[in-house]
């Protein structure tokens, strides 16, 4: 399935002008809280429902009806596991007639080649899977199931047999750090089309492991790795809840005399480090927006104030696209623009969601 490609940095939508801001390019809505797995980081504390309160069909595509409004983003549908909706494929077919970029990220467990299909033809783009372990032991210790990993890789399987582009998506902790090399080797093994890797960010369950986050040392050398594996694998590279890494990108990029690009398509539109509030909204199950779903600011609620009214006036949005406004060596950092560092850790860390970002080593040049 082709993608547009879009160099993002050679044109308006470059992530350092100002007159861009708040454009918005992606927003997650979190479907339902009801989950088949119980994984050890979930953000959600996602269990097996039914979860009262949940958006119903209507007040969804109501929500897809005002998003339409103010842009054009891409629609990621996410939980718990989205497919455990009833209405999941009438929600993506409205969403892809609404002109939205519809994609998804099921854990792949219930993954039957009839469902992918049917994404198909709801018009899902993409879809991610989960991989945070490369073998079947590591994995299912993390998603706390057992035959997880088995579901994982037949979902790809499916996928790329039907044609449905799929990416890998891992949590990196301490305790799988080791196997990233090799989660991204069985990635392209498999035939995914971009590897994302997460840095853990505690909240909901991950709370309960923030003992497993790496440090800040580690951090650094594992987005310096990943940086390395751009000429070395076919797969598209992203990192999320790492916006070190767009600083580190540009660091390396200058070394090595190379300019720096971006391509946008599927769930990787993403050209600076913390998007949240900027480009980046999250929908939660009960119509929360929040900056992202790792950040429990509220911004508003989409069953009182229009998603547009929410995303162009929100304070705490408002806040977060005024890089002035972060605190600590962030608010010096020549890097802000492009990393800004993670404000749900900073928030975690702190209490203060522009305070400076916990796991970064680099010290500015302008203190």
């Amino acid at each position: 399935m082709k993608h547009q490609h879009t160099k993002s940095d050679t044109n308006s939508s470059h992530p350092d002008q100002k007159d861009d801001r708040s454009s918005l390019r992606l927003v997650a809505w979190e479907t339902t809280r009801n989950c088949n797995l119980a994984c050890v980081h979930c953000r959600a504390s996602a269990t097996t429902g039914p979860h009262s309160g949940e958006l119903d069909t209507a007040e969804g595509f109501k929500l897809l009806d005002q998003i339409a409004e103010v842009a054009k983003p891409i629609i990621i549908l996410t939980g718990g596991e989205p497919l455990l909706r009833d209405d999941i494929f009438d929600i993506a077919a409205y969403g892809t007639q609404k002109g939205l970029r519809m994609v998804m990220a099921p854990n792949g467990t219930l993954i039957t080649e009839p469902i992918a299909r049917r994404l198909i033809d709801s018009g899902i783009k993409r879809i991610s899977i989960s991989l945070d372990g490369a073998t079947a032991q590591s994995h299912d210790k993390f998603r706390k199931v057992d035959g997880a990993f088995e579901g994982a890789v037949n979902a790809m399987k499916i996928a790329k047999n039907v044609g449905l582009d799929f990416q890998v998506n891992t949590t990196i902790t301490k305790t799988n750090l080791e196997q990233i090399p090799k989660i991204q080797q069985l990635a392209v093994k498999m035939g995914a089309v971009a590897h994302h890797i997460f840095l853990l960010v505690p909240t909901g369950r991950g709370k309960y492991i923030v003992d497993t986050e790496i440090n800040a040392a580690e951090y650094e050398e594992t987005l310096n790795w990943f940086y390395d594996q751009r000429d070395k694998t076919p797969l598209e590279l992203k990192a999320t809840c790492a916006p070190h890494y767009y600083r580190i990108l540009r660091q390396r990029a200058k070394e090595d005399g190379k300019s720096v690009t971006f391509q946008t398509h599927g769930l990787d539109a993403v050209t600076r480090g913390c998007l949240g509030g900027i480009g980046f909204c999250f929908v939660s199950h009960r119509g929360d927006v929040q900056p992202c779903g790792f950040l429990a600011a509220d911004c508003g609620n989409v069953r009182q104030r229009s998603f547009a009214d929410i995303w162009n006036h929100s304070q705490v949005l408002t806040d977060l696209r005024n890089y002035d406004k972060l605190k600590g060596k962030c608010n010096p950092c020549e890097f802000k623009r492009v990393c800004g560092g993670c404000r749900a850790r900073a928030f975690e860390a702190t209490g203060d969601y522009l305070a400076e970002e916990p796991l970064c080593s680099y010290i500015p040049r302008k203190t």
